[in-house]
């Protein structure tokens, strides 16, 4: 499956628009607070990659449930809540393409 945040793939065209799919992912384990400030954001930026990567997940699983073989468009938004939970939620158009 192909992912990609322009609206276009080079050397494919669009056949169909199959709907909206989105992916979302909250860390359920609170990040431990240090008062080393350099643990605290490699804790963040581990936290991250690794929601980061379930949201993408689901993002491709509902897109294969519309039958899609790329999703384009794609919009990833990122917060930090002050309880320090990261949520992550990615948005994208499903679309069927073929090879130019």
């Amino acid at each position: 499956m192909i992912l990609t945040t322009t609206n276009s793939i080079e050397g494919f065209s669009i056949a169909e628009y199959l709907g909206i799919v989105s992916g979302i992912s909250v860390n359920m384990q609170k990040m431990k607070m240090t008062f080393n400030i350099q643990k605290y954001y490699a804790g963040i930026s581990e936290s991250i990659s690794e929601v980061k990567e379930k949201a993408f997940q689901e993002l491709k699983d509902n897109a294969n449930k519309l039958n899609a073989n790329a999703v384009v468009g794609i919009n990833v938004d990122i917060e930090l809540t002050t309880s320090n939970y990261v949520t992550v939620t990615i948005t994208g158009t499903a679309v069927s393409i073929i090879k130019k």
